[in-house]
């Protein structure tokens, strides 16, 4: 069983800021849960160009307004508490914050932790993974 707190995660190495967001992973890769778990704040007037090439994000707002954009139909959607997106065929997007905007965040395959947003908005892909039974 793992037990973490935000607090302690915001605390440590876990806590990932970069210009426009900061980001608590509470889960990551070697937790050899299958997936990431992230609490992130995306910073108000911050405009963020973002493309998983190789992961798959679904993203849940807890607090806070601003828009999406698909960049490949050019749609905008709300994000306001209570809406969820998923980037489930990888999709490029904008996110526009109007204000702070506090998200709960799941990846798949999930992040070392390590990643930064390449030029294109993308984490590199992720490394095979081997199972904690596998030798």
């Amino acid at each position: 069983m793992i037990i973490r707190t935000l607090k302690e995660i915001r605390q440590s190495d876990r806590n990932v800021k970069s210009k426009g967001w900061e980001s608590a992973r509470l889960l990551l890769e070697d937790d050899a849960m299958g997936f990431s778990f992230h609490v992130t704040t995306m910073r108000a007037g911050s405009e963020l160009k973002m493309h998983y090439k190789n992961h798959l994000e679904s993203v849940m707002v807890l607090k806070g307004t601003g828009t999406i954009e698909d960049l490949a139909t050019g749609e905008t959607h709300d994000l306001k508490p209570g809406v969820l997106y998923a980037l489930n065929e990888n999709d490029e997007h904008i996110v526009r914050c109007e204000t702070d905007i506090l998200t709960a965040c799941v990846f798949n395959p999930p992040v070392t932790g390590a990643e930064v947003h390449g030029e294109d908005g993308a984490y590199p892909a992720a490394r095979p993974h081997v199972s904690a039974g596998s030798a």
